[in-house]
C-alpha cells in the first residue's frame, strides 16, 4: 500500500493519476510486465547473476489467478534462465513490519514453484530471491543495499544455502554501496532525473502509461476498492466496539448492580431483621402474660380473646 491511498484523497482520480510517479506500486507492477525493462532492472540489481533471460508467470491466467484467489498480489514476479523465481516488491510506507513480510512472501514464492512443478526431490525447489526496493530509510538508513541468508549464529561463515535470499534497497541510503546506474534508478523513484539510459525508458514508459486508459480504468477501480475496503473496516470496527462496548457496559452493570443489591439487601435485611426481632419479642412478652394470666385463674377465653387482639393489632 502506497501513500496515494490517504494521501490527496479530495483530488479528482485523474488528477492522482497524473500525479502518479514510479515509487506507486500499481504504477511500478503495470511498467515492468515489459520484460526488456524488467530485465534490465534485475540485472542493475543482481549483476553478479549474469541473468540473460526472464519469463513473467503472472502473465499466465492461471497462475495469476491462484495468487489472487489466495489474496496475494505480487508487483513484479519473474524466473530467470536458471529457474530462479524472483520478487520485486515497491514499498514507500514504513510499517515496520516488512522484516516478518519477507517470510509470507517466501512462503507464497515456495507454495506457487510446488503448485506449478513436478518437484520430485528438495533439491529440485528454485531459488527465491525477493527484493524490497523502500523509498525510506531502513535498518541504520545507512546503506543502500541489504542482502539477508540464513547463516549459522555460531559460524558465521556457515551458509544455510537453502536457496532463499532477500534484498532490502533504500532511496535514502549514504553509504557509496551500488553501482551509478542502481544508484540513478533509486533516485528516479524518489523523483530525481537523469540523463541515465535506463532511466530515460522508465521515464518514457511512464509517459506512455500516463495515457493508458485500461490501466488508469483499473488504477481507479483498484484504489475504490482499496478505500472501500478500509470504510468497511472501519465501519465493522465501530460496529464491534459498540457491541463490545454494550456487552461490557451490561457485565459492569451487573456487577455495580450485584454490589449495590448486596449493600440494599444488607441494610433491608438489617430492617427485617430487627422488625422480626421486635415480632418475635413481641410474641414472647405476649406468651409470658398469657402465663401469668392463667396463673392468675383469669378465663381462658378471655385470655384468648385479648391475645388475638393484641397479635392482629402487630
Amino acid at each position: 500500500m502506497n501513500d496515494e491511498d490517504f494521501e490527496n484523497l479530495d483530488l479528482p482520480y485523474e488528477e492522482r493519476w497524473e500525479n502518479l510517479t514510479l515509487a506507486n506500486d500499481f504504477l511500478f507492477g503495470k511498467i515492468f510486465q515489459d520484460t526488456e525493462l524488467c530485465l534490465e532492472l534485475v540485472q542493475i540489481i543482481l549483476p553478479d547473476l549474469n541473468i540473460k533471460r526472464i519469463t513473467n508467470p503472472l502473465l499466465q491466467k492461471n497462475v495469476r489467478e491462484t495468487f489472487e484467489s489466495r489474496g496475494v498480489r505480487f508487483d513484479v514476479y519473474v524466473e530467470d534462465d536458471a529457474n530462479r523465481v524472483i520478487n520485486i516488491e515497491m514499498q514507500t510506507m514504513n510499517r515496520d513490519n516488512i522484516r516478518k513480510r519477507t517470510r509470507i512472501y517466501h512462503s507464497y514464492i515456495d507454495i506457487d514453484v510446488l503448485d506449478r512443478y513436478d518437484i520430485r526431490k528438495y533439491d529440485d525447489i528454485p531459488e527465491a530471491i525477493v527484493i524490497f526496493i523502500c523509498d525510506f530509510g531502513v535498518f541504520d538508513s545507512v546503506r543502500h543495499f541489504y542482502e539477508f541468508r540464513n547463516i549459522c549464529v555460531q559460524e558465521r561463515d556457515l551458509f544455510l544455502d537453502d536457496g532463499g535470499r532477500t534484498i532490502f534497497l533504500s532511496t535514502k541510503g549514504k553509504a557509496d554501496d551500488i553501482s551509478p546506474k542502481l544508484k540513478n534508478f533509486l533516485n528516479l523513484v524518489r523523483g530525481i532525473t537523469s540523463q541515465d539510459s535506463f532511466v530515460k525508458k522508465l521515464e518514457k514508459k511512464l509517459k506512455y502509461a500516463k495515457q493508458n486508459a485500461v490501466w488508469r480504468r483499473q488504477y481507479m477501480l483498484a484504489k475504490i476498492e482499496r478505500l472501500a475496503l478500509i470504510d468497511e473496516a472501519m465501519a465493522r470496527g465501530r460496529l464491534e466496539g459498540k457491541a463490545e462496548g454494550r456487552l461490557e457496559g451490561r457485565a459492569e452493570g451487573r456487577l455495580e448492580g450485584r454490589a449495590e443489591g448486596r449493600l440494599e439487601g444488607k441494610l433491608e435485611g438489617k430492617a427485617e431483621g430487627i422488625a422480626i426481632g421486635e415480632k418475635r419479642g413481641s410474641i414472647k412478652t405476649l406468651d409470658t402474660t398469657t402465663l401469668i394470666l392463667k396463673d392468675a385463674g383469669i378465663d381462658p377465653a378471655i385470655i384468648e380473646k385479648l391475645r388475638l387482639s393484641i397479635l392482629g393489632s402487630q
